[in-house]
């Protein structure tokens, strides 16, 4: 077996091969890997992720533009009220930090908030890992606050590191760590739209999993909280206003999710020779290279993944139940396409015995009651 050096040298060229000749890398952030961790099943997506590969021009490519993504406007208001919260040194930040979930420490005077550039992504990781560290001797000798604006964290992803940068991270004065998000998104009487606080909380899960990781390495290992802060602006003003949200049960998820994933080196083993997704080749070497990868589609993955289009187009057209939704495939057993369903209501194909068959059947049967009935309500009277 040759050694990890040389096995993680040859996967970094094999991923390269992958993208295609001088095509960059696409940093993995933390909402594909949210993503990612939601629909463990999906060796394409866990390949083309890992890899590197921009799927929204891939999906150009293929004829299958896709929506994804926050518009301009939105990104464009995202950023000024992130910088209206970390304005004056974070102050703000830090003080609704300490209101909501640390109030038993001293008001924050002054943070401190380190540099953290360096160059290329390891870089700016290993540069964070040194101020956590630092940030963290610094509150247990003489317990200063400090603020790490836009740091960098590594999370392995089946094999692959995933660069990650959270919106801030915050030192206690008594050494832990909390992950801070920042949404523009309202809250509207000290309450926000579920769905909206639910994705930010599996979001900041995986900075968590992240932060928890640089922990490990330092004796003894300082707290990573479960309880993030979600700052928003409050009611229909542009001023921020906090609420700590209990990440444990996304971190528990996600963290099982990512640990069933199949390890990108075993996924590019099975692909032909010569396998390769740049945008720059034609539609049809494309299709058939995206192909070469099995895929797991569901209707939720519209809202998550910029292939979804391609991979619901082809789901139709193979009649997968897997278009219908996780539930009804779940419910119908190992009946995989749409043709299958219909010929076990019919009574032509499946075991009577299979729960998921009987049910059809009596479906079926009911449906056919009903219309005859409804045949018989309507015929002209003798």
């Amino acid at each position: 077996m040759p050694p990890p050096r040389t096995r993680g040298t040859a996967l970094r060229q094999r991923l390269a091969d992958l993208r295609g000749p001088e095509v960059p890398a696409k940093a993995l952030d933390a909402r594909a890997l949210a993503a990612l961790a939601a629909n463990p099943g999906c060796d394409r997506r866990a390949l083309l992720d890992g890899a590197g590969v921009d799927k929204t021009a891939l999906a150009s490519a293929l004829g299958s533009p896709s929506a994804f993504g926050q518009s301009q406007f939105a990104l464009t208001r995202g950023n000024a009220f992130e910088a209206k919260v970390k304005a004056d040194g974070g102050a703000e930040l830090l003080r609704l930090v300490r209101e909501k979930l640390d109030p038993r420490a001293e008001p924050p005077t002054a943070a401190h908030v380190p540099d953290l550039a360096a160059y290329g992504p390891e870089g700016r990781t290993a540069r964070t890992a040194l101020a956590l560290r630092e940030a963290t001797e610094a509150a247990k000798t003489d317990g200063t606050w400090t603020l790490l604006d836009h740091p960098m964290l590594a999370l392995d992803v089946a094999g692959s590191p995933a660069f990650l940068e959270p919106d801030a991270v915050v030192v206690h004065p008594a050494g832990g760590w909390t992950v801070v998000e920042i949404k523009s998104f309202p809250m509207l009487d000290g309450s926000a739209d579920p769905a909206k606080v639910g994705a930010a909380a599996r979001q900041a899960a995986v900075y968590v999993l992240a932060l928890e990781a640089v922990a490990a390495r330092l004796d003894p290992a300082p707290p990573v909280h479960h309880r993030v802060l979600l700052v928003c602006p409050k009611d229909f003003s542009n001023q921020p206003t906090a609420s700590a949200v209990d990440v444990r049960k996304q971190r528990a998820v996600t963290r099982r999710q990512l640990d069933r994933l199949t390890r990108i080196e075993d996924i590019a083993d099975t692909l032909p020779e010569g396998t390769c997704f740049s945008p720059e080749l034609s539609a049809d070497r494309l299709t058939e290279a995206v192909e070469a990868v099995p895929a797991t589609y569901a209707p939720e993955c519209l809202a998550a993944c910029e292939l979804a289009f391609h991979c619901r187009a082809r789901s139709r057209a193979a009649g997968a139940v897997t278009t219908l939704g996780r539930p009804a495939r779940a419910e119908l057993g190992g009946l995989a396409t749409v043709e299958d369903v219909l010929a076990a209501a019919r009574g032509e194909a499946g075991d009577p015995d299979d729960p998921a068959v009987a049910a059809l059947r009596r479906a079926a049967r009911l449906r056919s009651e009903a219309l005859t009935g409804a045949d018989a309500l309507g015929a002209p009277c003798p």
